[in-house]
């Protein structure tokens, strides 16, 4: 069985010896790196390497220099997605993010996780669990969401706030751990 077998299973992997994930990455990374140098104003060209990096994007999408990620190609983004600046996302196991997801800045997307025993974390093993975001969801400034997390449709993720389980759709969560504090709608103004 390959690494990337293994990592596709949840199963513990070596990232770090393995020439296939190792070129995969250079290849990513290089790509990133091209991307965070284009001005702002190249727009085409930044739409153009998106579509060559990432997985599977919708029509309508902006990603706001910089930007980093370990494959790309595990990453799958909806229509009207947004990710502001500095966003990155480690992608050995799959991140899909639904419609009309905006992502502040400063926030981070993990799937890669490592052995709490020394010998084998040592040894450069890792794992690697989904992340799942649903459609219209909303995250504040420096959230990090850690592996294996579900977050259902129209949730707001409270800035800050360090994501380590699953949040159901419609809600308001916040915090370190992140919690759910309310519904949405509950207690907001009619405007709202």
């Amino acid at each position: 069985m390959t690494e990337e077998e293994k990592c596709a299973l949840g199963m513990l992997y070596d990232a770090n010896n393995d020439e296939t994930l190792l070129a995969a990455r250079r290849r990513c990374k290089d790509i990133c790196y091209e991307y965070n140098l284009l001005r702002p104003s190249e727009e085409d060209k930044q739409r153009e390497l998106m579509c060559r990096l990432l997985g599977k994007t919708g029509r309508n999408f902006q990603i706001l220099a910089p930007f980093w990620c370990d494959y790309g190609s595990n990453i799958t983004i909806g229509e009207n997605f947004f990710a502001n600046h500095n966003c990155v996302i480690l992608d050995g196991g799959k991140v899909t993010f639904g419609s009309n997801v905006f992502i502040g800045p400063n926030c981070g997307f993990y799937t890669a996780g490592h052995p709490l025993d020394a010998a084998r974390r040592n040894r450069g093993l890792e794992y690697a669990r989904p992340i799942t975001v649903g459609d219209n969801v909303w995250f504040g400034a420096g959230v990090s969401v850690l592996p294996g997390v579900t977050i259902g449709s129209n949730t707001v993720i409270g800035a800050g706030s360090v994501v380590n389980r699953d949040i159901p759709a419609g809600v308001v969560a916040v915090g370190n751990p992140c919690r759910v504090v309310r519904t949405i709608g509950e207690g907001l103004p009619p405007s709202e």
